[in-house]
C-alpha cells in the first residue's frame, strides 16, 4: 500500500517533541502519526496527548509511514538502523535524523545504495515551539521534499536550510547556545543581588530584560549592534558596563567557548 504517514523512532525529549510539533502543525492527521520506542511506556506518553498511533515494531512504522524520524541516541543509531534497515525502501522512504554528529555517510553505509536523507541539529527550545533548527538534506532528497519537511517542522520554531560540513558550526552556535544564555542569565541574577535586590526580583528583571531584548532583535530586524548603541549613552551607566565586559574579553570569551564546541562536535562525530 503506498506510505504517506510520519514515523517516529525513538521518544525521549526531542523525538516527543517533534511528534507534538508535527500534530499540533496541522500539516499531518494525528492518525497518520505513528510512533515508536523501545520503551512502549515512554512511546505511549509521546503519543497520548496527541492521539497518535503507538507502532508494535519499527517494522510496522516502516511499513505504514514514508518520512522516518530517528530520534535516537547517537550511540544508538547504528543499532536501531540494523534492526529495520531491511525494511527502508529508497523508493519508498525518507529518512530525517536528529541524533547529533550522525553523519549521512554514516547512514549510507547502512542503508541501500540511492537512500533518501536528512540531517536535522534541532535544540532544546524545540520543547516549547521556539527552537533554532539546521537542515541540510542529501543529494537524493528533492527540492518538493525539503521543503515539506520544513513545513512539517514548524511547530517547533525556525528551520534554516545549511551544507551538512557546517552543522558542526551549528551545533557550537545554536545547539549549545542555550546554555551559553542560561549561564549569562545567571551571572545577570548574581549581579543584581549583588548590587542589593532580593533574588526573586532580580530573576524576573533579568528574565524579561532578555526576553524584550530578543523580542526586539526579532521584531525590528535590525542589527544587534544599532540596537546596542541606542541604549548606550556616552559616558553613561551601559557605556561603563560595556566597558568592562570588552576590557574583560567577553566577545572574545564567547566566540572561544563556540569555536571550542564546534571543535567537540567534530570530535564526536560518526562517519
Amino acid at each position: 500500500m503506498p506510505r504517506s504517514g510520519i514515523g517516529i523512532i525513538g521518544c525521549g525529549a526531542m523525538g516527543a517533541a517533534l511528534a507534538r510539533g508535527i500534530a499540533s502543525s496541522g500539516a499531518v492527521s494525528p492518525a497518520d502519526i505513528r510512533v515508536y520506542d523501545q520503551d512502549k511506556k515512554r512511546a505511549e506518553a509521546a503519543a497520548g496527548e496527541w492521539g497518535l498511533r503507538v507502532a508494535a515494531g519499527p517494522e510496522v512504522l516502516l511499513q505504514k509511514s514514508r518520512c522516518i524520524f530517528v530520534a535516537v541516541k547517537p550511540q544508538d543509531v547504528a543499532g536501531a538502523v540494523n534492526s529495520w534497515k531491511e525494511h527502508f525502501q529508497p523508493g519508498a522512504h525518507l529518512l530525517i535524523s536528529l541524533a547529533a554528529g550522525v553523519t549521512m555517510q554514516f547512514y549510507r553505509e547502512l542503508l541501500p545504495a540511492g537512500s533518501k536523507i536528512i540531517r536535522l541539529m534541532p535544540n532544546t527550545p524545540c520543547l516549547i515551539g521556539e527552537g533554532a533548527i539546521a537542515m541540510s538534506a542529501g543529494s537524493a532528497v528533492g527540492a518538493g521534499e525539503a521543503a515539506e519537511i520544513k513545513e512539517l517542522l514548524g511547530g517547533l520554531g525556525l528551520t534554516l536550510a545549511v551544507p551538512e560540513k557546517l552543522l558542526d558550526a551549528v551545533t557550537g552556535l545554536s545547539g549549545s547556545g542555550p546554555a551559553y544564555l542560561y549561564l549569562f542569565v545567571e551571572a545577570l541574577v548574581d549581579a543584581g543581588v549583588n548590587a542589593g535586590l532580593d533574588h526573586e526580583s532580580a530573576s524576573k528583571l533579568a528574565l524579561q530584560t532578555v526576553l524584550g531584548a530578543a523580542r526586539m532583535l526579532k521584531e525590528s530586524g535590525r542589527p544587534p549592534a544599532e540596537l546596542r548603541r541606542e541604549v548606550t549613552s556616552p559616558a553613561g551607566t551601559t557605556a561603563a558596563a560595556l566597558a568592562v565586559l570588552e576590557n574583560r574579553s567577553f566577545r572574545g570569551s564567547l566566540i572561544a567557548a563556540v569555536e571550542a564546541a564546534v571543535e567537540r562536535a567534530g570530535e564526536l562525530k560518526l562517519e
